[in-house]
């Protein structure tokens, strides 16, 4: 196997090469020992909320929140902004495991799904009149599918009642997202971010913390109208997980603005697809037919499941992680993740392997 291994996995995914200098420098700095509630930490906090801001293009009048994972952004969101119910839209394991934890939380949540290469028909969509949240998982992961930009702003536009709540775990960092049109977006570092996991980042809307203030429920650690209190001074109602903000602090210093970045990964993208369309074996195809709904940053290829598997073996002889298939498309595909922290002669060193073995 060779010494320097590939990871291609969606998450979580590689890192960026500077983590390993930033680690040092935390430890030399104290970081790892410092307090949640010092003065130090604070510092962090504010910089990394304003770089969030600055490189991720997000409004200002918009807050920001750090928590331990986007499955807990589900936790946080249910409890403390919805009363009745909460509405999905779904087509893939992650926007269904959505549903099923709101459920959990308030029973009487519902969603509907729609199919993979479709788009959202946002004009004959029926939603309950008394629903709270309308929930999208901008950035499917488990079938590397999208729900672009004009489909959010038609449903900000016709449900202008219910807060719209967008999972965007694995595109946050990696495109170009427009806050303004949604109140609510979350994601974990474990993905475009190119950090190690155990952080996400879960952005609102004065909306929503409006909201939140309404409903005021205050009865968990991770209590939005909790949160908001305590990040009005930069802290958290917990000890938080210090080093990965001083690490996001760290990779977003030396990231560019967003607009750029989403240059980069969409352009790579569409490379990425037109290299498997076109010159990649009918044995293996892509799993999304539809190019208006393929991710910008997660490819999904099929195949018959014994085939996925010998060519995740051979790739991994070479030292290139391919991702597992998820949900329903477990055994009949990988994925392939498009993260910004991957340079693109990875990339090469990726498509000269199905270029000998799969052409």
């Amino acid at each position: 196997m060779p010494d320097t291994a590939l990871n291609f996995y969606p998450g979580p995914s590689r890192v960026y090469d500077q983590v390993k200098d930033y680690l040092n420098m935390a430890f030399d700095e104290g970081i790892l020992g410092i307090q949640h509630r010092s003065e130090k930490f604070v510092e962090i906090s504010k910089n990394t909320v304003a770089l969030l801001k600055k490189k991720l293009n997000i409004p200002q009048d918009y807050y920001v929140f750090f928590t331990s994972s986007a499955t807990e952004c589900w936790e946080i969101l249910t409890q403390s902004l919805v009363k009745q119910k909460s509405f999905h839209l779904y087509n893939g394991a992650f926007g269904q495991k959505w549903l099923e934890y709101a459920r959990k939380i308030r029973p009487e949540s519902t969603g509907v799904a729609f199919d993979v290469n479709a788009e959202i028909n946002v004009a004959d969509l029926q939603v309950p009149t008394d629903v709270d949240l309308l929930c999208i998982t901008q950035n499917e992961t488990s079938n590397g599918t999208q729900v672009k930009e004009p489909t959010i702003l038609n449903l900000f536009n016709r449900f202008p009642d219910p807060l719209i709540a967008v999972d965007a775990t694995s595109s946050m960092a990696g495109i170009n997202l427009k806050y303004i049109k949604a109140d609510i977006w979350y994601a974990s570092v474990q993905k475009c971010f190119g950090l190690p996991a155990g952080l996400a980042v879960l952005v609102c809307s004065p909306r929503t913390i409006f909201r939140a203030k309404q409903i005021n429920e205050r009865r968990y650690y991770n209590s939005l109208v909790m949160m908001y209190e305590k990040m009005l001074n930069y802290q958290t109602t917990h000890t938080p997980n210090v080093l990965n903000i001083y690490l996001l602090n760290k990779v977003l210093e030396q990231r560019p603005l967003i607009k750029l970045t989403d240059k980069d990964i969409t352009q790579r993208a569409h490379q990425l697809y037109d290299f498997f369309q076109e010159q990649i074996t009918g044995n293996l195809s892509l799993l999304i037919e539809n190019p208006e709904v393929r991710s910008y940053t997660v490819l999904a290829v099929k195949g018959e499941p014994k085939l996925v598997e010998e060519v995740k073996k051979k790739a991994a002889l070479q030292g290139i992680t391919l991702g597992n298939g998820y949900g329903a498309w477990a055994k009949n595909t990988f994925r392939i993740a498009n993260f910004p922290a991957i340079p693109d002669a990875e990339y090469e060193v990726l498509k000269n392997f199905f270029l000998k073995n799969y052409a």
